[in-house]
């Protein structure tokens, strides 16, 4: 290394131990003090190769932990699997998918596994709620709530939103009870009975349930794990049949994350305006951006077909129950749908939320939860790169799972059973779609901490799934 500065001798050595894996994709580097006293490096000197190696994003800085190998996803394999177009059919939901359900299984693969310790801004919201709660007056808790919901917390989410990229007026917002009654409210509004909607494939079982229960036929789409729905196929879909509505996730869409490029979000946009449809868009993984949360499709909407629904239950708490919506031309007929089905929201949770975010306490807990998200994501790649068979793996920037191809012959659906009687709940492929396809895949949440449980549980897969 003679010519070498020492701070590129440092990091021509960090760089050949990521390459030879003595740390691996997640792991700890040494701290900045121990690789002065055993390299006798100066800390300035440290530093700078440290920040070197972060720029070209081999590493990152966790606040008050260190600095980690990062994820590198040119060297994960990705899934290649692609759904098949098949003509509109009625929608028959699993009875698999309400057990999991029934399990509250959906994010994790030990729903009974516990941590008695709330995250701190999970602490600061129920303070938040608790003040609101106590400031009630009078006769206040004997009225509802306006319909479209506390105005100030239409307020602060219209702030939100003005931070990544959209202006909305509050005005345009209506509170729901989570983002599942948000989209319920857009089909009821936009569709009839028997109508066609265009879903992701695979896509989020959610909205496969809500359509059985409406009566709405489904023509699925295939989607990129990576760019989210193809819109070459979803215009074939749109030449051949009429759909009147197309449910997307542009932004980290389940099961594998998918973030939509600008011109994919134009495209489908021009489409709608072709054929006439309404664009529902699931907006709720949004801020679990592990960089800047990216602009809602509806910030292009300038045809005023973009209904978009959006919750907490993601970023913050499943157990706050609010959502939102903005209805673009049909937003009159979903504020009377929600009159119809939820007559009103609680209004001190809601003050409690909007306070929450008037004080910065959701930007607080959003960063926090970056950091946690992308610790949580580099651990689960790096152990299934270590399972014995090939094993194909999304790589998200956002969202809260990834999707998991495995080799042809393996049958997700058929292992449910032996892994749920072994303890551990597994999501298959097939849930993500109506017409019985990916088999050999299944969904793997990182939303919780990788505990000596979860990790043991995690390890016990490839045997349960390989037989």
């Amino acid at each position: 290394m003679t010519g070498e500065y020492r701070y590129q001798q440092l990091e021509s050595w960090l760089l050949q131990g990521i390459v030879e894996q003595r740390w691996r994709l997640g792991e700890r580097l040494p701290s900045i003090r121990t690789l002065c006293r055993e390299q006798k490096l100066s800390k300035a000197t440290v530093q700078h190769a440290l920040q070197r190696l972060e720029a070209q994003g081999l590493i990152e800085a966790r606040p008050k932990a260190g600095y980690f190998v990062a994820l590198q996803p040119d060297g994960v394999k990705q899934p290649v699997s692609r759904a098949r177009i098949e003509a509109p059919r009625p929608v028959n939901v699993s009875d698999l998918l309400l057990d999991i359900m029934g399990r509250s299984a959906a994010f994790d693969l030990l729903p009974d596994l516990h941590s008695g310790d709330l995250p701190p801004g999970i602490v600061t919201l129920n303070r938040s709620i608790g003040r609101a709660l106590r400031r009630q007056k009078g006769e206040d808790y004997q009225y509802y709530d306006e319909p479209a919901g506390f105005h100030g917390l239409r307020e602060q989410l219209a702030l939100h939103h003005g931070r990544r990229g959209w202006t909305v007026s509050p005005d345009e917002l209506c509170i729901t009870s989570g983002c599942q009654h948000a989209l319920f409210l857009a089909l009821m509004a936009s569709c009839e009975r028997g109508d066609v909607v265009a879903v992701e494939s695979p896509g989020f079982y959610g909205v496969l349930q809500l359509l059985e229960q409406l009566g709405l036929r489904v023509v699925e789409v295939p989607t990129s794990l990576e760019t989210g729905m193809d819109m070459d196929a979803l215009e074939e879909v749109l030449e051949r049949w009429k759909v009147r509505a197309c449910i997307v996730s542009p932004s980290f869409a389940t099961p594998g994350g998918a973030l939509m490029p600008e011109d994919g979000k134009k495209r489908l946009l021009a489409l709608a305006e072709r054929h006439d449809l309404a664009v529902i868009e699931d907006d709720i993984y949004a801020d679990t951006a592990l960089g800047r949360a990216p602009d809602p499709l509806k910030a292009l909407d300038v045809d005023h077909r973009v209904i978009l629904c959006s919750s907490f239950s993601k970023c913050l708490s499943r157990d706050i129950r609010l959502g939102w919506i903005s209805g673009a031309r049909w937003h009159d007929r979903i504020l009377h749908l929600k009159l119809v089905t939820q007559l009103a929201s609680s209004r001190y949770l809601q003050q409690g939320v909007a306070d929450y975010m008037a004080d910065g306490s959701l930007s607080s807990h959003l960063r926090r939860q970056r950091h946690e998200l992308r610790a949580n994501r580099d651990k689960l790649i790096a152990s299934l790169q270590l399972w014995p068979v090939e094993v194909r793996v999304s790589t998200p920037r956002g969202g809260l799972a990834v999707w998991v191809e495995l080799p042809e012959h393996v049958d997700t659906l058929s292992s449910y059973l032996p892994a749920l009687q072994a303890g551990v709940i597994i999501t298959p492929g097939p849930l993500f779609s109506v017409s019985g396809q990916f088999g050999n895949c299944l969904r793997i949440s990182y939303a919780h901490p990788w505990s000596a449980s979860r990790t043991e549980a995690l390890g016990r897969l490839p045997e349960l799934l390989l037989g």
